[in-house]
Parts: structure tokens; sequence; C-alpha cells
């Protein structure tokens, strides 16, 4: 194998990034000796085809000669907001060991030349633990909710573990002695912290590499917890087949496209020389087409020269020919079918309650949102397609509202609104929806919409409740055949001073302040 400069070994290594902190170090590094760096992941969701991004990275930094860890961050998954308990969590942490092994030899990666760690072999010792104090005597509650703002649940009030999850990210750095962090750009305000902090606790500042994030099917961020947004590792030809169908592909949209994305951060990145990609197409609608690097793809798609369909037709093939190793894997082996039943069982199903469960507003999530971004839907006239952040981990949601007709787009963007989040999810001309924006509604003798206004000082992902209703719990998901909304939709009114209410009761903020509209009166809330 030729030898490379650590010119190529750097080009290997931010190709395709979307930021690099400290490349001027990086440099100097490399003019010396390799790299070491390593890369997080907490065990908590299953891992799904967007895992092949970092995969595809690691590959080049392996190429490069970077001495490259693999953390499994199993005390960080604990603390993010309890998602599963120790045993589960055990049990994960070695279905996370098998799949991602089976993905990186899926992509030719020599998995010898990586180092596999477990957060508490580690987190758990005497030195850690009195640095993690060390570091807590130094920080500020609101410099660790901002730097857990784009990976940690953000809620009103926040659970200390969500707290302390940032400080050990920084303190990682320092005990897998590394020059360097690779993650996602979401994790940026994470790794800034730690270019502060690091320092103060008299250890080195490292360098930070971060990747693109690849929006999900339905157009937002891929996330574990959204079963449309993305394609499980283990998921079969018909699924993925169905689940592309279903994936929203505006046509010539280039900017928020989870299938583009993927191609340039995954697909071209492993093609050898001389391959190009194909996209299968009729005779009648010019046959197949070719393409040797993703700006020629890309611009045939923005030039309306791909149809979505025969995208999402080449995507499949390629998909399938990922994931055909990883599948073959774990179907012939009974130990790793056996685990990853054991991980992520299914859902227990509960016997019914011999009383139904009271019809209370307190089941309703109502949540204060702030609209990210808006584009009009490109198959229905009176629809917007709405980003709307919520204050979650997985960033925010896509949610479709018929709001054109009574809102210009330009008076979406970056409005703050309150959103029904625990709805089911629902398709609307191909769109996956997640949520209901709430808006005061009058159909006679005119039709009239307006959108509730939360206070002025409201942030995303700030709890909306009923007075007197503060202390229940909302449904996960509000059962349709239950219509536990449809029953309590018909008492959400906007009173004659225009303050949105429950059977008269007043809804609320944290801050104990009304929901308003500007203008309608006396009328339901939809």
């Amino acid at each position: 194998m030729t030898q490379l400069t650590w010119e190529e070994k750097h080009a290997l290594i931010t190709r395709n990034l979307a930021e690099v902190l400290g490349d001027e170090k990086l440099k100097t590094i490399l003019k010396e000796r390799d790299l070491k760096l390593y890369w997080g992941t907490a065990t908590t969701g299953k891992p799904h085809i967007g895992y092949f991004t970092p995969m595809t990275k690691i590959a080049d930094f392996l190429r490069a000669g970077v001495e490259v860890t693999i953390l499994f961050a199993d005390l960080h998954a604990s603390l993010d907001n309890m998602k599963a308990p120790w045993d589960l969590l055990k049990l994960r942490e070695q279905y996370y060991e098998a799949i991602i092994k089976a993905l990186l030899k899926s992509i030719d990666v020599p998995i010898e030349k990586l180092k596999f760690v477990k957060g508490t072999d580690y987190q758990l010792t005497e030195k850690y633990t009195l640095d993690m104090y060390r570091l807590s005597t130094l920080t500020t509650e609101h410099d660790v909710k901002k730097a857990g703002a784009e990976v940690v649940k953000q809620v009103a009030n926040p659970l200390l573990s969500g707290l302390l999850y940032p400080g050990l990210q920084v303190l990682d750095e320092e005990y897998l002695k590394v020059d360097a962090q690779f993650g996602g750009i979401d994790q940026r305000k994470i790794f800034t912290f730690a270019e502060k902090y690091l320092p103060a606790l008299g250890y080195e500042k490292r360098i930070h590499l971060m990747n693109p994030m690849i929006p999900g099917l339905a157009g937002a961020k891929m996330s574990s917890s959204e079963e449309d947004s993305k394609i499980d590792l283990l998921d079969n030809a018909a699924s993925i087949k169905k689940k592309l169908k279903k994936a929203f592909c505006e046509p010539g949209n280039i900017i928020d496209n989870g299938l583009l994305s993927f191609a340039k951060s995954v697909l071209f990145p492993l093609m050898k020389e001389g391959e190009s990609f194909l996209v299968p197409r009729a005779a009648e609608f010019g046959g197949d087409a070719s393409y040797a690097n993703y700006e020629e793809l890309e611009m045939a798609y923005a030039e309306h020269a791909i149809h979505p369909g025969d995208l999402k037709s080449a995507l499949e093939v390629y998909i399938n020919k990922l994931l055909d190793p990883i599948r073959k894997e774990f179907a012939s082996d009974p130990k790793l079918k056996s685990l990853s039943a054991k991980a992520y069982p299914l859902p227990s199903k509960q016997k019914p309650s011999a009383e139904p469960a009271e019809v209370v507003p307190s089941r309703l999530d109502i949540r204060v949102g702030k609209i990210v971004e808006v584009q009009r839907h490109p198959d229905a006239d009176s629809l917007y397609i709405e980003k709307i952040d919520l204050g979650e981990e997985s960033g925010p949601r896509t949610i479709v509202s018929g709001l054109v007709n009574f809102v210009p787009i330009e008076q979406m963007q970056d409005r703050m609104v309150v959103v029904l989040a625990n709805l089911k999810p629902a398709n609307l001309r191909g769109v996956s929806s997640h949520g209901m924006v709430l808006c005061a509604s009058v159909d006679e003798p005119t039709k009239a919409v307006e959108p509730l206004r939360p206070p002025v000082n409201s942030k995303p992902g700030d709890k909306v409740v009923v007075e007197g209703y503060e202390n229940g719990n909302p449904d996960e998901v509000l059962n349709p055949k239950k219509k536990v909304w449809e029953k309590l939709q018909v008492d959400l009114k906007i009173n004659a001073n225009g303050v949105a209410c429950w059977s008269g009761n007043p809804l609320i903020t944290p801050s104990n302040e009304n929901l308003l509209v500007d203008s309608l009166r006396n009328v339901s809330i939809k």
C-alpha cells in the first residue's frame, strides 16, 4: 500500500465534513504522526441506515492512518431521560457492537484496526468522578443547557441527568487520550463547551470534526424514535420499498432531500474508482442514466432530469446492496437473532383496564414550538410543510398545516406557535405529519383561522396545561379509536377576551401566562 503524505491524509480526514474546529492543530499533528480520534454513540434507539454516514467517514479516517476508538456511551444513554433501564442497556450495548461491526464489514472497513470501548469501563472510576465534580464547580446551568440544546431533550423543568450529559462528553476526550472527537454538526455546542472547559481543568483542547446531518425520509432529522423517518439496518426489501415509496422527495428540491443526502454522504464516498451512480429508467423516459460524481447527480435532479420515483428506485437497489451482508449475518446466527429480540423487545400488550381512563385535558401533550422552516406542499395548494422546533433531541418535527389561505408564508417563518404533539402521525398527501398546530377557527359566515399565540417569553418545548389539570400525564400517543382528542376538542374555545380555554379554564404556560389570539372571539380551537 502506498504511503500517504500528510496532505493526502488531511484531505481524506476532512472531505465531506460540515465543519472542522482546530484545523491548524490537525495539520501540525499529521506532519508529525497519525491522529487519534473517537466517535461516541449512546446505546438507546436501534441503529438505522443513518449510521452509514459516520461509518463512511470512519472508513476515511482509517485509510488516513487514524487510530479510531468507538465509544458505546452506555452511561450517557442512561442519563438521557432514562430511555431504557440498565438491564436493557447492557443488551443494547452488545447489539450495537454486533450491528456496527457487521455494518463496517459490509463497506469493507477492517474492524481489527478499531478499538471499541464502553463508557462505564472508565466513567465510574474515582478520578473521572472527581473530575466531574471539579467541572461542576466551573460551569453554570445556562452553559450546560446551551451545550446540550441540540442533543439532550429540552423541557421546562429538566432532569439533573440531562445537565450531566455534556460534562461526560467533555471528559471523554481526556480519558480516551485522543487528539480529536468526531460527531454530527448537532454536537457543535458540546464541542465548543469542551474547548472552553477542558483547558479550565488543566487539560488540552481537542480538535473537533463534524459531519453534516442527514434528513430522514419524512424530511426532518433521521431519528430512531420516528419509525417513518428511517430505515432499520435489518429491514427487509419489502419494508425498504414501502418506506422509500412514502419518503418525502420533492421534484427539484436538493436542499431538504434525505435520499440525495444519503447518496452524497454514503454512496459516492464508497464507490471505487471508475464506478458511477446508476439511475434505472424506462426507455421511453430516456433509459438508464449514470453519474460519475455527486455534483452531476444533484444538478440533474435540480433540473428535473431525474424523476423522484427514479431516484427512489436507484436508492432502493443501493440500500439493499449495503444491507444484504448485515441481514444475512443476523439471519444465519441464532445468537444474534436472539440478541436483537431481547435488546429491542416488542411492546407488551396491556390488558384493558376495568374502568376506562378519564378523558381529561392533562392527557393532551400541548407544547410551544417555533417554526424554523416552512414551504408549500408540492401536491396540495392549501397545505404548508413546516419544520417546528419543540425542544426535542431528535430535532424539529415535520408538521403539515392547512394554513396557506389564512397566513402568508412570510408570516410563518420563525413564528412561535402552539402544537398538539401526541397525535398519531398522519400521512398528508405523501408527507408524514407529526402533530397539529392549534388554531382558533370559525366556519360561519366566512371561514377564518388564526394560530394561537404563545406569550412573548415562551421557548420551544414549553409545556402548556389547562389550569386545574396541571398534575396529569399526557398519553404517549392519543389512540384514534378512543377519540380522546375529539372528546376534549369540543370544549376548547377562545373566550370573549381572546384567551384559549378548556371548559372555561385557561390554557397556561410554565410562566403562568395565557395563550391568546388577536382577532377571533368565542370560537372553537382546532
